[in-house]
């Protein structure tokens, strides 16, 4: 069959070995924008957006190493270093020198990192409900983040992976975790975050590795030192449902050149899909999109 005309490309590159996939929503005259994804989702979690700004944007979207089509890394290398690197090898591999990025959760600290690592090579900067590193949190110390990563570890070898019937048992699952989605939404996101077993089943296309969150990771000044450094005009979004707490109340927004918060009621962690059409209308305002 066909792909519908206004279908997105797949494409790859590589990255430390492996092959990395991304969506590519076509129109490379223009500016390219790079839409990062958070933890155990994938890159067509981002469509709706990507079809409202593609007209004016060049809009490409990664699976994160271990997530949707990209491959699993071996030896558990999810860290969100190994995360920053690959962005670096995209934006190589796709020919950009300068980027817009809008990116959400996990994704939204991969951003964040980048541009404060690269202040140079972004124009603009959207995190959607993506501080998840914040001056008030509580670090544990190192022994425990190692024992609870070795704890991760060996329950995920010990785990089962769980197997749907069907794409619709998955899309109930996903809507069992964020009522807010319509069951169109939810049939979206599973159509593109599962894959067919040899029995017919259908599992997560994420690697279940991606839980066991690494013990080494950069430091809460490190965060706020690269924040510091970000020279783009930078817009944080949060939900007023969503469990991350509030970046204004957390102290994050003294820590940025410029950065403005905007808060959309009734949304929860999952802005994109819980108020589509009011973060499209922000992102167009802030991105500088003609009506």
């Amino acid at each position: 069959m066909d792909a519908a005309p206004d279908a997105p490309e797949a494409r790859t590159y590589r990255s430390q070995g492996l092959r990395l996939h991304f969506t590519d929503w076509g129109n490379p005259s223009a500016p390219p924008l790079v839409l990062i994804h958070g933890s155990l989702d994938h890159s067509r979690s981002w469509d709706q957006l990507a079809q409202a700004l593609r007209t004016t944007f060049h809009v490409v979207a990664p699976d994160l190493r271990g997530h949707g089509d990209s491959d699993w890394a071996t030896g558990s290398s999810y860290s969100q270093a190994d995360h920053v690197y690959d962005l670096t090898c995209l934006v190589k591999a796709a020919g950009f020198e300068n980027v817009t990025i809008v990116s959400h959760s996990m994704g939204g600290m991969v951003g964040l990192t980048y541009a404060g690592a690269y202040p140079e090579k972004v124009s603009r900067l959207v995190v959607l409900d993506g501080v998840t590193n914040f001056p008030a949190r509580t670090v544990k110390p190192a022994n425990v983040r190692i024992a609870d990563w070795v704890a991760d570890l060996d329950k995920t070898a010990q785990r089962k992976p769980h197997r749907y019937p069907s794409l619709a048992e998955g899309a109930e699952r996903i809507l069992s975790r964020n009522r807010r989605l319509t069951r169109e939404q939810a049939i979206h996101l599973a159509t593109h975050g599962l894959k067919r077993n040899a029995d017919g089943t259908y599992g997560w296309k994420f690697d279940p590795y991606l839980r066991a969150r690494a013990p080494y990771r950069l430091s809460l000044e490190d965060h706020i030192a690269l924040w510091s450094r970000i020279q783009c005009p930078t817009l944080l979004v949060s939900g007023s449902e969503s469990f991350l707490p509030d970046p204004e109340t957390a102290g994050v927004l003294e820590h940025f050149r410029q950065a403005e918060l905007v808060r959309i009621e009734g949304a929860g962690h999952w802005l994109q899909h819980d108020k589509p059409a009011e973060v499209i209308e922000i992102l167009k305002t802030f991105l500088g999109v003609s009506p």
